[in-house]
């Protein structure tokens, strides 16, 4: 696929007006309120994975309407006795969001945080797993459909992803619950639809120490659908073009889960990645929230022949560079 967007100079200087709800803030307070009502740790429960340098425990945390999300908490080997003990090591920590229709899969996939020294909290997506990858452990309750991004599209309150993004924030709260964690030292990242969770986190939860997203779903939707027929973006296309006429009613769903609404919200500092030619996420949608970005120190990484694997392993190499002067002690 060749370039089909815009060139870098004018991407780097596009600021669209995406269009944002009047209550997009108390949507969002009443939503995380109801949520955290109750406490985020439901169970941790010890692991064995075959990895001697790694301890890992199964974690269930109270998610959207206090649903049980699965996740994998992994911490380095001998850092202190682990979860159970209950004596903190304060170690800085990595929320990581998995993409779309894929799981959290099995403990020893993701492995570069924790072999890089951090605590690392990898959250299940609550009714995805079957896409690819090796599945994953948390239903959702709430769902009768099989395609996340449309499920619920006519009402915000009803829409799949409020209730992902709120897994995503309580997966915050739940690592800082954890002992073992420095709760000011916690960063959130992820790719594509993890991407997208980790800059919403960045948004509404405005004391997490970094963002790391790489090609964000869930950005300027409009014109994302405008320019690619390729899934998840595609799919609301195919739903709009078998019902016809509810266009303004899924817009307006969409603005309450709009990446450049949360990112122009976020503290962190921001370290992002985008593939030119990518037609999963097209880079204009990535660099919409890119420069709707709320804090200044940030910084876009931009591959221009590669697609949505944007710079793959130079990238991650890129984050391990970037990231321990953002969670220094």
């Amino acid at each position: 696929m060749p370039q089909f967007d815009l060139p870098l100079p004018e991407l780097l200087r596009f600021a669209p007006a995406v269009a944002e709800p009047a209550d997009f803030d108390a949507f969002w307070a009443a939503t995380l309120g109801d949520a955290r009502a109750v406490p985020p740790v439901l169970a941790a429960d010890r692991v064995a994975t075959g990895l001697r340098l790694v301890d890992t425990w199964d974690v269930t945390f109270a998610g959207f309407g206090g649903d049980p999300v699965r996740a994998w908490f992994s911490r380095p080997s001998g850092v202190s006795s682990g979860v159970s003990s209950g004596a903190p090591a304060g170690l800085p920590a990595v929320v990581e969001f998995a993409g779309y229709g894929r799981g959290r899969g099995l403990p020893h996939e993701r492995l570069t945080w924790v072999t890089a020294g951090y605590a690392h909290l990898l959250m299940d997506n609550r009714g995805q797993g079957d896409l690819y990858g090796n599945g994953g452990a948390t239903p959702d309750p709430h769902a009768g459909g099989y395609r996340p991004v449309t499920e619920g599209i006519l009402a915000p309150h009803d829409y799949y992803y409020r209730r992902l993004v709120t897994d995503a924030v309580r997966a915050v709260d739940t690592v800082r619950a954890l002992p073992g964690v420095d709760p000011a030292r916690v960063a959130v990242a992820g790719n594509s639809q993890g991407g997208g969770l980790a800059l919403a986190v960045a948004g509404l939860v405005p004391d997490v120490a970094a963002l790391l997203a790489t090609a964000p779903f869930l950005c300027h939707f409009q014109r994302a659908v405008a320019l690619t027929d390729a899934s998840p973006y595609g799919e609301i296309a195919q739903h709009l073009a078998v019902h016809r006429g509810i266009e303004e009613r899924v817009w307006r769903t969409l603005s309450y889960v709009d990446g450049v609404s949360f990112a122009r919200r976020a503290k962190a500092p921001g370290h992002f990645g985008a593939g030119l030619r990518d037609t999963v996420c097209p880079p204009s949608t990535v660099f919409a929230a890119y420069n709707a970005y709320g804090c200044a120190d940030r910084v876009m990484h931009a591959y221009p022949y590669n697609g949505h694997e944007g710079g793959d392993a130079v990238h991650v190499r890129r984050q391990l560079d970037w990231l321990p002067s953002k969670l220094s002690a």
